[in-house]
């Protein structure tokens, strides 16, 4: 039920109280019936300390600027006005009291719109205030309906027309009420800015035949021929109910699907095609269709047509099964290992009907499981043979997919025994072939002469890595005598490995007997083992595994009787072109 009640303080300023600053009242809005007459409350204020003698006021139309020169409605100091408000226009209000209330009579739809007031205290004292009233001009009564109108529940429907013409009343009246229910007129009321307004309300219980009634009200003032009628169209709602909708469905993948649902309710229903909480297709209508074209296995899985409005809800479901091959393999579980440790793998997959799932390694197969979606992989105390990279197969009768992972394993140095020291002429070269994971730092120790090289002395040692495998060389000029002991000596974070390097020959001592034809053809037979061994492990393609930070190296320590240049001009690249 609706009640209007007087709630503000009709006459309460907005700007401030008496005696402060120039300000207005007047309710922001107001209406009217066409043909009537309306007053639009006014109240205004000025600074006590002004006392003016006379007050004078004028109301403009539709600006507030007198320099506009906008239409007069009022003036208090000649009674000239707009030849629209000619005889429909006067002051109700007393200027003197601070009543600035305005009265227009046979309205007609140009009178619509704002009205201004300005106060005239004499000299300078004037002023146009900002509040302002929009008249609305008109001819038809408002009927308000609820929202919800339900069979079998009981609806308050009002017919509200303005009251603000003090020398007519309007009278209401229901038209197409009967079988509905009784009026009740609640008389004037006055709404929240201090304006008027007549109210009828009708309470019934409307049925489903009552859908689509045409109800009217009509307002009418007495001793005159104004007479306003209005009218509502009464929307009797009820749930909706699913009338037609498919059976499951299977389907193979790429085919077409077509899901119909149809639904029958007032108001229309929202019909919604949705999948795991997820709307798919949703439309206001009797019937909505979801066509999956190519479906694919993500679209597999159960659809439900909901179909709602707000009085109720409906709703069916439909299986949809799209057999699909495997989708990509995934892969979890441990990718970077320590020597001796137990590596898990897990490789899942999904697909309809379900796969065969093997892991390999170079074409050897693993582990193998039948119709399931995932495959575990069990590697106890894993050795560097392990590290490397791995294939995941899953595969149907409508395909197969695969994907690629790797392993690393990290173990401490091994130092290969193809590391080893040759000569040529007066130039000695020493290879220390590492094998370790993570990547490990690599010095060359002359004990004899108390000097240690690493390999960020890159004038005296190149170094390249191959996968596992990092190689060293050190390069020693004018060894006119006997060569160093040299000992190579590698760690990371697992440990350390030290060896001797052992020269080409029977015994260092022969370095004094092969002569300089001798080094020569030695020198050359190193340089020949190095691009061999480097060719190598580029056809094993072996994947290089991250780098670590080489530790603090010694100082290096020169002797008087002996020096260390820098490494051939073919090894100043670090381009693995220059070793081939």
């Amino acid at each position: 039920m609706i009640f209007l009640t007087a709630l503000p303080l009709f006459w309460i300023m907005i700007s401030a109280s008496r005696g402060g600053h120039w300000g207005a009242w007047m309710p922001s809005s107001i209406s009217a019936f066409e043909g009537t007459c309306v007053s639009i409350p006014c109240r205004f204020d000025f600074p006590d300390e002004l006392r003016p003698a006379v007050v004078h006021g004028v109301w403009y139309f539709n600006s507030p600027y007198p320099k506009n020169y906008p239409p007069v409605v009022f003036k208090s100091r000649t009674q000239v006005v707009h030849e629209s408000f000619q005889g429909r226009s006067r002051l109700l209000g007393d200027l003197g009291l601070r009543n600035c209330t305005l009265l227009l009579s046979n309205l007609s739809p140009e009178l619509g719109g704002k009205y201004y007031f300005r106060g005239d205290l004499g000299g300078y004292n004037q002023y146009t205030f900002s509040e302002h009233s929009v008249l609305d001009i008109i001819n038809t009564p408002s009927i308000v309906v609820p929202p919800e109108v339900v069979a079998g529940t009981e609806v308050e429907v009002s017919c509200m027309v303005p009251d603000n013409c003090p020398e007519l009343h309007p009278e209401l009246s229901w038209l197409g009420h009967e079988g509905l229910g009784e009026p009740a007129v609640l008389g004037r009321l006055r709404e929240d800015e201090g304006t008027w307004v007549q109210v009828s309300l009708l309470h019934f219980v409307p049925t489903r035949e009552a859908n689509g009634h045409r109800l009217g009200c009509q307002a009418s003032f007495p001793n005159t021929s104004l007479q306003f009628e209005g009218y509502a169209s009464l929307d009797v709602k009820y749930p909706p109910v699913i009338v037609e909708v498919n059976s499951s469905v299977e389907a193979i993948e790429g085919s077409h699907v077509s899901l119909l649902c149809g639904a029958d309710s007032n108001p229309p229903p929202l019909l919604t095609w949705m999948r795991d909480g997820t709307v798919l297709q949703e439309a206001v209508a009797e019937s909505l269709s979801l066509e999956l074209d190519e479906v694919t296995p993500d679209e597999d899985g159960v659809y439900a047509c909901l179909a709602e409005n707000a009085y109720g809800q409906d709703n069916r479901t439909v299986e949809l099964s799209v057999m699909y091959a495997p989708w990509k393999p995934t892969v979890n579980g441990t990718v970077v290992a320590v020597e001796g440790d137990t590596v898990s793998i897990l490789c899942s997959t999904q697909s309809k009907p379900d796969p065969i799932v093997t892991i390999f390694k170079e074409k050897q197969i693993l582990a193998t499981v039948i119709y399931e979606s995932e495959l575990q992989l069990e590697l106890p105390a894993v050795t560097p043979e392990d590290d490397g990279e791995y294939w995941c197969v899953a595969e149907n009768q409508y395909g197969q997919r695969a994907t690629a992972f790797n392993l690393s394993v990290e173990f401490a140095p091994v130092i290969l025994l193809e590391s080893h020291c040759a000569a040529a002429r007066d130039t000695v070269q020493c290879l220390c072939v590492v094998k370790a994971n993570p990547e490990p730092t690599v010095a060359f120790e002359l004990p004899s002469r108390n000097v240690t090289v690493n390999e960020t002395e890159r004038e005296f040692v190149y170094s390249e890595r191959s996968g596992l495998l990092l190689t060293s060389i050190l390069t020693l000029r004018g060894q006119a005598q006997a060569p160093p002991r040299v000992i190579c000596t590698s760690r990371n974070l697992y440990g350390t490995k030290s060896l001797e390097l052992p020269f080409q020959g029977a015994h260092r001592l022969m370095w004094a007997k092969i002569g300089p034809v001798g080094a020569v053809v030695a020198f050359a037979i190193l340089i020949a083992i190095v691009c061999y061994i480097t060719q190598t492990r580029r056809k094993k393609n072996v994947t290089e595994s991250p780098s670590f930070s080489a530790g603090d190296n010694p100082q290096v320590l020169f002797s008087s009787d002996f020096r260390i240049s820098g490494a051939p001009e073919k090894y100043e690249s670090k381009e693995v072109s220059t070793l081939e």
